[in-house]
């Protein structure tokens, strides 16, 4: 197995994202910032990222950009969308994106395994972690709604 190369691996996960939620949803959007922020708000899906070099992959969004993404992926109406159905959403866009950019990064060698996804809730949480990591922090999205997509990787 090949060590994770951070660029590359952050333009794997970043058009998996892309295409998972333009196909999945029918939304089109950009990168809207890469500032560093190792907090979240609202609903995370994680999953683990097993490797030469582990890691975690966190994608978030409030429950109005969810509400939105669920609609459109699962054609219930917005307004009859439920807590369940945002978890179970951005579990499968979590999913969807690690098995997306698994597929990009085996053409790579940069070989790595997946793990059921998980939800944390809550506001103004903050990751802190003992060992040295690099963090990519993007938030993309379009004039409606917005998602954070990170990824830590154990150097």
């Amino acid at each position: 197995m090949s060590v994770f190369k951070t660029d590359e691996l952050c333009n794997f996960f970043i058009d998996a994202l892309t295409e998972v939620i333009s196909k999945m949803a029918g939304l089109p959007f950009n990168v809207l910032s890469s500032e560093p922020d190792n907090t979240f708000d609202g609903n995370t899906a994680v999953m683990s990222l097993n490797g030469k070099n582990h890691g975690l992959l966190f994608i978030s969004a409030n429950d109005n950009t969810m509400r939105i993404i669920c609609s459109s992926m699962t054609g219930i109406p917005n307004n009859e969308v439920t807590i369940d159905d945002i978890e179970d959403s951005l579990c499968e866009l979590v999913n969807m994106t690690a098995g997306n950019a698994k597929l990009r990064t085996n053409n790579q060698e940069m070989i790595y395994t997946i793990t059921p996804p998980f939800i944390i809730k809550g506001e103004r949480l903050s990751l802190k972690t003992k060992k040295r990591i690099n963090l990519i922090s993007l938030t993309l999205g379009n004039s409606e709604f917005s998602v954070k997509l990170k990824i830590i990787i154990y150097i």
